[in-house]
């Protein structure tokens, strides 16, 4: 049996957006499992995903205050189709983000990070896959929002990435 996943991250509700942009809410409903890599800053947007997920696992991010910090771990861990998954905020600059992960997470077959807003997708010698959704809120410097959705099942993972349309002053 294949798991589907949404990979979220860095969504800042509601300082940088309102809410969570109608597709990315349809992900939700269509996910087995949503993985959410902190930054939520709303306690409210918390509340709301695990209402509407059928699961969720996640984390707390540098902007997410004391109630999320007592709500969630700082590295959540799950197993799912036989794949050792892990959630966290940060990992550190990208050089030598591999090695360090790889040394820190030695159990761990798929990491899902956040903290950069920008997406990226490697895998290590040793077989850790890093992957990092970017957000679906704040492009920052990105050309797009963005999001993953990954299908887990058998030990292998298969992702693609996502990009929302650019948000108009209205839709914000």
């Amino acid at each position: 049996m294949t798991t589907r996943a949404l990979l979220i991250a860095d969504t800042h509700v509601p300082k940088r957006a309102r809410a969570l942009p109608a597709q990315v809410w349809d992900e939700v409903e269509a996910a087995d499992l949503v993985i959410h890599a902190g930054d939520w800053v709303s306690e409210d947007l918390l509340d709301e995903l695990q209402e509407r997920s059928h699961a969720l696992l996640g984390c707390w991010g540098n902007n997410d205050g004391p109630g999320l910090r007592a709500r969630l771990p700082e590295a959540g861990t799950a197993v799912v189709g036989g794949v050792r998954i892990a959630v966290v905020h940060e990992t550190g600059a990208a050089k030598g983000r591999e090695a360090r992960m790889q040394g820190a997470f030695t159990d761990t077959d798929l990491l899902v990070f956040g903290h950069s807003h920008i997406p990226w997708g490697t895998t290590t010698p040793n077989g850790l896959r890093l992957l990092n959704p970017g957000s679906p809120t704040d492009r920052r410097r990105q050309p797009y929002c963005t999001y993953m959705v990954a299908n887990i099942g058998n030990g292998t993972v298969d992702v693609e990435l996502h990009r929302l349309p650019l948000r108009t002053s209205r839709t914000r």
